[in-house]
């Protein structure tokens, strides 16, 4: 009985919006909205999906239709921010921002540069003896650059292996 006077509420308002200036568009962005998050909550992802064009799109164009009020109610799978998002590229003809998607950069340091890398690979190679702390400390000394030793153990594990002088040669 409760469902039933829930529905009768939400028919009341449906037809309320539909009465109102743009309405009827109104509604039928808000129910492509709808159904477009559901076709993406259905892909087969463990994670959120990644959206496509058509999805940005689309997204784009229902929340263009919409008001931002209601758009901020209609965001179940997508975040209200990425809604408005797209809206407001929409808006200003950013038309880029819906067809490529934003590739952030991971934040934190971005650790050391190729060139003091390969400065530090050099440096083993040509003193094979060497240790870490010692190679940071001639980088510091050489370029003037705060290095830590374990940024140069950490660049060696990755880059540096080392030259096999096999003495004994198959005849």
């Amino acid at each position: 009985m409760r469902d039933l006077a829930v529905l009768l509420l939400h028919l009341l308002a449906t037809v309320v919006r539909l009465a109102g200036p743009g309405g009827a568009r109104s509604v039928v962005a808000e129910s492509v909205l709808v159904k477009q998050q559901l076709l993406i909550l259905n892909r087969s992802r463990k994670r959120s999906p990644n959206l496509r064009v058509s999805d940005r799109l689309v997204a784009g164009v229902c929340a263009l239709l919409m008001r931002p009020g209601r758009l901020i109610r209609s965001a179940i799978v997508l975040r209200p921010s990425t809604l408005l998002r797209l809206h407001h590229a929409l808006k200003k003809r950013k038309y880029r921002l819906l067809f490529s998607p934003t590739v952030r950069k991971k934040p934190g340091p971005k650790g050391p540069t190729q060139e003091v890398m390969a400065a530090v690979v050099e440096m083993k190679q040509r003193n094979p003896t060497w240790g870490c702390p010692r190679i940071a400390q001639q980088i510091v000394l050489a370029f003037d650059i705060p290095i830590n030793k374990d940024v140069v153990r950490r660049i060696l594990a990755a880059r540096y292996h080392r030259r096999r002088t096999d003495v004994c040669s198959p005849l």
